[in-house]
């Protein structure tokens, strides 16, 4: 999560990753630096390190009733950028805003714009897949929000991207809105979080994501697992907890689906 620091490092990111024993990456476009109008420069540096793009993840504000400009040229730049990369999923993100003011308004126009790129993704052959967070200005964060949210996307075009530690933020279960939205889903975020609500490491926290990687081998879930950690430490050391994390999953998660 150090954009500042690693926004152009991408060689750097991609070493580490595989290090950790990941299959692959879901950099935000903002992350790929020059790489984000060059694909094959791309590929290029995924195959050296023996890496899937997994997901490309594209953040945007999406305020209005509909795109604005540069949103919806920005969204078809990404979309056409993907058609290079078959099989990998589109994610999509809001910026979280100051506050939740005017929020019926506001989820009613983010659902408009993520149903519209999603079929723009799925004339192209794209899978493409919501990830609601949980800043306190998120307008997708409790379980009344995901109702909105998750029953709003028009499932021809948009799934649903779990994160279970923004679903912990939330006040939420993230078995149980796993379990609940099981249908919609295309794509999984794994994160950890204390009990008092801070982000930790995986496997540290109070989420049981050995649970959920046994109930997603159940229930057939063929898709991607991606770790995140937002935590202090991961803000001060990346590579380091990057390689914890890694040591995490191929102990105590990788013999669930083996």
């Amino acid at each position: 999560m150090s954009y500042d620091k690693y926004r152009d490092r991408l060689d750097h990111i991609l070493s580490v990753a595989r290090s950790a024993g990941g299959a692959g990456i879901e950099p935000e476009v903002c992350m790929l630096g020059s790489r984000s109008r060059d694909p094959e420069a791309l590929r290029d540096a995924l195959d050296r390190e023996g890496l899937k793009l997994g997901a490309l993840c594209l953040s945007l504000g999406w305020r209005l009733g509909k795109e604005t400009d540069e949103e919806h040229a920005e969204a078809d730049r990404v979309i056409n950028y993907l058609r290079q990369f078959p099989g990998t999923v589109l994610t999509l993100v809001q910026h979280a805003g100051p506050d939740r003011s005017g929020l019926a308004e506001r989820q009613a126009n983010a659902l408009a714009n993520f149903n519209a790129v999603g079929r723009r993704a799925f004339e192209q052959g794209i899978v493409c897949a919501v990830h609601p967070n949980s800043p306190a200005g998120s307008i997708f964060r409790t379980r009344d929000d995901y109702g909105v949210l998750l029953e709003g996307l028009d499932p021809r075009y948009c799934g649903y991207a779990p994160d279970t530690g923004h679903i912990a933020k939330g006040g939420m279960d993230a078995g149980e809105i796993i379990r609940a939205y099981r249908p919609l889903i295309r794509h999984v975020h794994y994160k950890d979080m204390d009990k008092d609500g801070s982000w930790t490491a995986l496997g540290q926290g109070c989420i049981d994501h050995k649970a959920i990687t046994r109930y997603l081998r159940d229930t057939d879930y063929d898709g991607w697992i991606m770790v995140e950690e937002e935590s202090a430490a991961a803000e001060a050391d990346p590579d380091r907890v990057t390689a914890a994390n890694g040591e995490y999953v191929t102990r105590a998660l990788k013999p669930i689906i083996a």
